[in-house]
This record gives C-alpha cells, sequence and structure tokens, in this order.
C-alpha cells in the first residue's frame, strides 16, 4: 500500500509524533505490513523539482498511490483563491494540489485536526485565511472537498483527529486498512476510526476515584479531579488517550494537564481559558457525555457526601497523604 503525505497549514506535530511510534521502528513496522511511502515532505529524499514532478505524475494517474494523507489546514484565502499558500516551485495553490490528487486516491486521510476540522488556522478572528478541513469546517461539513467527496474506494475523508495524533492512531488505522480494509462502519460521524475514537479519554483515567466521589482538585498540583474546576474534557473527548498511552507511559492527565479534548471539532476556541471550567449556578456547563443535567446534581452531591476521608484529603494534596487502609481480603 502506497501513500503520499503532504503538509499544509500547520505546524508539522504530527510528523513529530508519527517519528515517536512505539514500541518498534516505525519503519520496520510499516514494511510488515506493506505500507511504503511514494513521498512524505520531511522523510523523502526527493526535493525540488524532482519532487514536484512526482507530485505531478501521482496528480496525472501517471504514477500510482493508494492513500492521501494530508496534514495541516486547507487554507483557502484570499477570496477563495488559495494563494496564501503556494506549493513551492510550482507556483500554484496547495489546495489545488489537494483537490487533484484527492481525485486519484483510493482513500483519503486527514492526519490531525488541523486537517480534519480547521483547527488553529481557522479560529483566528474572521478567519482571514478562510482555513477548513478537508471535509468539515470545524464541525459542520463541506470543507475543501465538500460535503459529497467520496475517494475512489466510496469512503468520506478519513479524520485521524487529534493535536496532535497519536502515533499508534496513524499507525494502526494504516495497518487495519492494508490488512483488513476499511469501512464506512469503522468511522464515527465525525470520521474517526473508531479504532480509537469509540472511546473517551476518561476511560482509564488515573484520577477515576476522585471522580467518582467528586473530590476535586483546586490547583494544578493537586491529585484531585480536574474536571470540576481546571477544564478538563476527559469525559467528553474521543480518544483512548489514557489505554494507548504516549511515549508508552504518559498522558495529558498523567502528567498533571486537564484533557482540552484536541480530538473535537473547535476544540481550540472553547470561548474560556482552557483550564478553567466555566460553571452556572456552580454546575460545570460541560457535563459528561450522555448524562442529563440533573443526575449529574444529584450524583454529585450524593458522591460528595460519601467521600471517604483518603480520597477527600489526597485530592487536596500534591502527593498521597492518606495511604489506602489494609483490609484482610474476603472480610
Amino acid at each position: 500500500m502506497r501513500v503520499l503525505w503532504l503538509q499544509s497549514g500547520g505546524c508539522g506535530g504530527c510528523t513529530q509524533s508519527l517519528l515517536c511510534h512505539e514500541s518498534r521502528p516505525l519503519f520496520d513496522e510499516l514494511r510488515d505490513a506493506g505500507i511504503e511511502f511514494v513521498w512524505h515532505p520531511a522523510l523523502s529524499l526527493e526535493s525540488g523539482a524532482e519532487a514536484l514532478q512526482l507530485l505531478d505524475d501521482c496528480a496525472e494517474g501517471h504514477v500510482a498511490f493508494d492513500v492521501l494523507c494530508v496534514e495541516g489546514a486547507m487554507l483557502r484565502g484570499p477570496n477563495g483563491s488559495g494563494k496564501f499558500h503556494l506549493m513551492a516551485g510550482s507556483g500554484k495553490p496547495l489546495t489545488e494540489w489537494v483537490e487533484r490528487l484527492a481525485k486519484q486516491a483510493q482513500w483519503v486521510f486527514a492526519i490531525g485536526s488541523c486537517t480534519a476540522y480547521g483547527g488553529f488556522s481557522a479560529n483566528t478572528p474572521g478567519n482571514p485565511l478562510e482555513a477548513c478541513g478537508l471535509q468539515f469546517d470545524t464541525d459542520e461539513p463541506g470543507g475543501l472537498l465538500g460535503e459529497g467527496f467520496r475517494s475512489a474506494a466510496g469512503l468520506p475523508v478519513v479524520n485521524i483527529a487529534g493535536c496532535p495524533v497519536h502515533p499508534g492512531w496513524i499507525v494502526d488505522t494504516l495497518e487495519k486498512l492494508a490488512i483488513e480494509g476499511l469501512a464506512a462502519s469503522d468511522l464515527d460521524a465525525l470520521g474517526r476510526p473508531l479504532l480509537y475514537a469509540e472511546q473517551l479519554v476518561h476511560h482509564a483515567c488515573a484520577r477515576n476515584e476522585y471522580y467518582e466521589f467528586k473530590a476535586s482538585a483546586k490547583k494544578h498540583s493537586d491529585l484531585g479531579c480536574l474536571m470540576e474546576n481546571l477544564g478538563c474534557k476527559g469525559t467528553q473527548a474521543h480518544a483512548d488517550c489514557n489505554l494507548r498511552l504516549w511515549n508508552g507511559a504518559g498522558s495529558c492527565l498523567k502528567g498533571g494537564f486537564a484533557c482540552i479534548a484536541c480530538t473535537e471539532p473547535g476544540f481550540e476556541a472553547p470561548g474560556h481559558a482552557f483550564q478553567e471550567t466555566p460553571k452556572v449556578a456552580g454546575i460545570p456547563i460541560g457535563l459528561p457525555t450522555d448524562m442529563p443535567k440533573a443526575w449529574f446534581v444529584a450524583l454529585a452531591a450524593l458522591s460528595k457526601s460519601a467521600t471517604p476521608k483518603r480520597v477527600r484529603e489526597n485530592a487536596g494534596g500534591d502527593h498521597l497523604i492518606v495511604r489506602p487502609a489494609l483490609k484482610k481480603i474476603g472480610k
């Protein structure tokens, strides 16, 4: 399976993340799955006129490839011309290159939330760059390729969203495609692969006991749950970050940082500071997925009244103050 990779309006962080793939060396694993790069701007030897000729041959159908991966937002400005972002040496907008290559691809992958939904570039005041995703403009269908776009294999754009994406999300999706195939039923309503998007960041969070008893952190060094006061959206964000650890060891929450829901459309413009929790009458605005407000209020009150002393005291410290009690099993 041959992969062609382009970089558009972004920071290149998803490529950097991909290079941190574990536990096997990235290229060994891809090679064993029958996956190779036709071209990648950061990894391939071809550059300049040689790279442009290769891309043109791909766009004209003279060089076969299977998957078009695009990283970074689509910059359509000014006035829809795309001239804010020209492919170096070609004089043509990158958006034009993407449209041409997408017509030849069997599958099109949006790598990262910028490419999926527009990301930070689309949420600057007034969006002067006219930035968008490949098939979404924030959470609205459309984007550069349009809501009705289907690749040659019949699928919409596969949105491997995240900022940056976990390397495993990219590699596993490519390997699933190469070995088993990929169907519309493998994607959620926003085009994200279910292999990571059917989970919530909340799952396997090390702070779940504090969440259950609503024993909340009040400052960033505290061990308690970060949802009530410090902006954590792990109960709303679709990703497996605490099940599939980053670099084999960590996640945002394990590092003491609130989940900012970077796999969701519009995460970059929440309307408040990332690590603050907006509230109305003391109730967080962003409640857990699928939980009615009345249930949350009732359960939160009950949970707080039943909070063990150990959990309550540990929640407000930067280390364990009270250890779990010793008790013989079965008694």
